[in-house]
């Protein structure tokens, strides 16, 4: 019994899809969303994936193909969409798709598209792989262009005039200590990032608020995502998830950091030493 894994965010044509597949006669595993999706790929075995492309964010559909085909090569994976786009299109085949479908579909039709395409699987060659750590050193330049772009445009943080140097400054030894944090065997106890604590000493004397240390924190999460999401063709997603969890879990650890300097400068450079 071929099993599939069916991801969709909309309840109705999820339920629909997966009643008449299995009553096709496939092993039908159905999930609403990305993470549940690289959950399941990443623990258990899958002939089929049938994913749709917006869930709810338009692309969401590739990571999901990207994880499949990177962990079940032999897979095939078809992609659901209801906005044909040649971007998209090119995309899904850039990942390695093997088939970009438009809704509505026929139930006639995929069937008999899962039924050939299972009988007759083009080869695929596995896919080289990169660790996050390896990406985000590789796209250091990059993610600190997008996270100053993103703060160029909060009203709040630009009302303190800075050079990019000096706004950008302690990016390259946060993120170094991030790379560093993600290389760790997981039963090693990382070390408190000290950079962290002097750019929050650094940003009250230049007159920052602490909720404007926690928006450059936030910001900086979301371009180190926007790192990943921009080489999902190179992820390694046998590790991924864990690797997600260890970066929201640093730097998390480094706004700490940065905000018990910031609050009590004298405490927090003893603590240090």
């Amino acid at each position: 019994m071929p099993r599939i894994l069916l991801a969709e965010d909309d309840h109705a044509v999820r339920e629909m899809l997966q009643a008449t597949l299995e009553r096709d006669g496939f092993d039908v595993v159905a999930v609403s969303g990305v993470r549940e999706a690289l959950s399941r790929i990443a623990s258990e075995h899958f002939d089929a994936l049938l994913s749709d492309l917006h869930m709810p964010l338009a692309g969401d559909g590739f990571t999901v193909v990207s994880a499949m085909r990177h962990t079940h090569p032999k897979a095939i994976t078809l992609v659901l969409s209801g906005y044909p786009e040649i971007n998209e299109a090119l995309s899904a085949i850039r990942l390695q798709a093997d088939e970009v479908l438009v809704k509505p579909i026929e139930m006639s039709a995929l069937r008999e598209i899962i039924h050939r395409k299972l009988a007759n699987p083009a080869p695929h060659r596995p896919l080289p792989t990169q660790s996050v750590a390896s990406i985000l050193e590789a796209n250091l330049d990059v993610t600190i262009r997008d996270w100053m772009a993103l703060v160029e445009h909060d009203k709040e943080l630009t009302c303190i005039p800075l050079s990019f140097v000096d706004r950008t400054g302690h990016l390259p030894s946060l993120i170094t200590d991030l790379i560093h944090r993600l290389r760790l065997p997981q039963a090693e106890k990382a070390e408190i990032s000290l950079p962290a604590r002097e750019h929050g000493n650094l940003r009250r004397r230049q007159g920052y608020t602490a909720a404007m240390v926690v928006e450059e924190s936030r910001i900086l999460q979301v371009s180190i995502f926007n790192t990943l999401q921009n080489n999902l063709d190179k992820v390694d997603f046998s590790k991924v998830l864990r690797d997600v969890i260890t970066i929201a879990d640093e730097v998390d650890s480094q706004l700490k950091q940065a905000v018990l300097s910031y609050v009590e400068p004298a405490k927090a450079a003893v603590s240090a030493a």
